[in-house]
């Protein structure tokens, strides 16, 4: 029936809620050992559940590390259901079927994120490797680059030790990407970026 035909997907696009009034985070530990709550590019504010449920296609209690984003999910569903050439060459997501059909999983080379709130941020997932800077809404002239801070997920999924200091290629690999993939928004305005 419908039931076996049917692929249900469980997400979220944020982690907890950080108004008290609404979810007691601490009560329920609802992040875990994780860093941030919602509104932050940290884990805590990003790394959510996803669950899919595909009877006869996705095996029952599959699991992944793939990192993963909402914009792959246009690009996956039409991979499914075999129309995949239909989307433009300069799409952002990637196809995570083969994951989800128990097959080998291209990865993609960086995931990028930004938001305005926290007085705006960015961050650039590069393999094991995270880098993440904030107070991007700073007044007048930026004259040093924002610092970028590092964290080895691998090792480090809580993002407690700042490896930046002892990495700088690989932070000035993010930093480039960070350049390149930021697009200027009149709606959400970040000064120029180093």
């Amino acid at each position: 029936g419908l039931t076996d035909d049917t692929i249900v997907v469980f997400t979220s696009d944020n982690g907890t809620t950080h108004l008290k009034l609404e979810v007691d985070y601490d009560f329920f530990n609802s992040v875990d050992n994780l860093r941030g709550l919602k509104g932050s590019l940290y884990e805590g504010g990003i790394r959510v559940p996803l669950i899919v449920k595909w009877p006869g296609k996705v095996k029952a209690g599959t699991q992944s590390d793939l990192v993963t984003g909402l914009e792959d999910w246009m690009v996956t569903i039409l991979d499914l259901i075999g129309v995949k050439d239909l989307l433009p060459d300069d799409r952002d997501g990637i196809s995570i079927a083969p994951t989800l059909l128990g097959k080998k999983q291209t990865k993609r080379k960086f995931l990028y994120r930004e938001f305005s709130g926290y007085g705006g941020q960015q961050a650039v997932w590069l393999g094991k490797w995270k880098g993440i800077r904030q107070k991007m809404l700073r007044k007048g002239k930026n004259h040093d680059p924002l610092k970028i801070q590092l964290y080895d997920l691998e090792t480090d999924p809580s993002e407690s030790k700042d490896l930046a200091a002892k990495h700088p290629e690989v932070v000035e690999r993010i930093r480039k990407l960070m350049a390149d993939q930021h697009v200027p928004s009149p709606h959400f305005p970040m000064k120029p970026i180093d």
